[in-house]
């Protein structure tokens, strides 16, 4: 309970990632008449108008006719027949006489071996296995939904980081090409200045370029229109101060065993299997049914009139009847052994996916944990880049240091601060894959720290 409650807590901490720039968004959009999504707007979206989701959906509906039609089975049928027919050409004193007869039957199956009754638990475990997979179709679009809103962070923040260089770039320039009217710099400090400037330029165009396919990759996730302008905008700041969390591996995967509603629909489909099994079997067994019926008949060669006829010629019947095979022609053996193959192919499916969750989430366990050591090493690179970048400069004002290493120690900090950008949504990311590879990530539970 503890490992799920913590899970639980890294969703919370992975949808609300930080920004401070929402509320400008927000307003900057509505102004220009953008249309705004929210992450709850795009799960929502998401959810309605995937395609997976919707397939599985459909399957699920499927599933529930199927039991409809199992349990129709139990059921009585009633039918109504009529015949009708009109002597011709009848010589030698025959006559041509009309007669119709009206007949109504039912029929039941009492017992057929059991095939009735395994069919209708077979479908409603197939049902149920549906259910379980659209599940998990559900939990995959919405990880799918906030990976690509993590991305669109990631690529902002990017951004943010390339503009708040090329700002330092441009006041750089600003304060060298003073310098260089009063005489006190080289004038090739100031051309290297411009071309720094420039490639800082370029740098905000190219991420820029970046953030803009994130957002495409969201239209597209959300199946949008392309035609028309969007601003994602980006959730606020969680309000409680979730520290890096604390991982088992072994109650990791056995939350995820637990958990995973597609492991638990491998084992559905194995009972499933086990049902065909006795359904091939039951062909053996005899089939006991019961009929009743009633009926009456009216005709022109008769002198009664119409009523008396209905009358006198109406009759019923009660039948039970029992239907033992003898030889099917091997449709029995037949159906049994397809029956056994397929319960052997889901048994090994369902061998397959407990290793293949049981592999994901080490993985995910071990890239967590690598995610946690970038962040601290990259956290201590930007530091120590900061305070490289304002030694170097406060040399170069009094002399001692030259241009170049002013331009390289400005450069090593605008790469360790991208370094922290990616390494902060990586271990957010990390902590989303671990709750979507145990199970835990529920649409309906989702918390974006409002």
């Amino acid at each position: 309970m503890n490992s799920t409650r913590r899970l639980a807590a890294c969703v919370a901490a992975v949808l609300a990632v930080c920004t401070t720039r929402s509320a400008a968004q927000d307003s900057t959009a509505r102004s220009a008449g953008l249309r705004v999504v929210t992450l709850n707007d795009a799960i929502r979206i998401a959810l309605e108008q995937n395609s997976s989701v919707r397939l599985a959906r459909n399957n699920v509906t499927l599933d529930s006719l199927a039991i409809r039609s199992a349990r129709n089975q139990f059921l009585p049928n009633l039918g109504l027949s009529t015949q009708s027919s009109q002597g011709y050409l009848n010589g030698g004193g025959g006559s041509n006489d009309f007669s119709t007869s009206v007949g109504l039957s039912s029929g039941i199956t009492l017992y057929n071996g059991r095939q009735n009754i395994n069919t209708l638990r077979e479908a409603e475990l197939t049902a149920r296995a549906s259910g379980h997979e659209l599940g998990r179709t559900r939990q995959t679009t919405v990880f799918t939904v906030a990976s690509d809103f993590l991305a669109l962070i990631t690529e902002q923040e990017l951004l943010r980081v390339q503009q708040e260089n090329l700002t330092a770039q441009q006041e750089q320039l600003t304060q060298l090409e003073a310098f260089a009217r009063a005489g006190t710099r080289n004038i090739g400090d100031l051309y290297q200045q411009q071309a720094a400037t420039a490639a800082a330029r370029l740098a905000v165009a190219n991420a820029r370029r970046t953030t803009e396919l994130a957002k495409v990759d969201l239209i597209q996730e959300l199946v949008l229109d392309p035609r028309q302008d969007y601003v994602f905008v980006t959730p606020p700041p969680a309000d409680s101060t979730l520290g890096a969390a604390s991982f088992n591996l072994d109650s990791l995967i056995n939350v995820a065993l637990q958990q995973r509603v597609d492991i638990q629909a491998e084992m559905l489909r194995v009972e499933a299997a086990r049902r065909e099994i006795l359904i091939a079997e039951g062909g053996r067994l005899p089939e006991v049914s019961a009929s009743i019926g009633f009926g009456t008949a009216i005709g022109t060669a008769g002198n009664s009139n119409f009523v008396s006829q209905l009358d006198q010629r109406r009759g019923g019947s009660i039948g039970v009847g029992v239907s033992l095979p003898i030889f099917d022609r091997g449709a029995v053996s037949i159906a049994k052994q397809r029956a056994q193959v397929q319960l052997e192919n889901e048994t090994l499916a369902l061998r397959d996916a407990i290793q293949g969750v049981s592999l994901d989430v080490r993985r995910a366990y071990l890239s967590y944990q690598s995610a946690l050591e970038q962040l601290t090493a990259s956290d201590a690179q930007q530091r120590a880049a900061a305070l490289a970048l304002e030694a170097t400069q406060a040399r170069y004002r009094v002399g001692l240091a030259t241009f170049v290493e002013v331009t390289l120690a400005r450069a090593t900090l605008v790469q360790a601060r991208s370094a922290v950008v990616n390494a902060r949504s990586s271990l957010t990311f990390q902590q989303a894959l671990m709750s979507y590879y145990t199970g835990v990530l529920d649409a309906s539970n989702l918390r974006l720290g409002r």
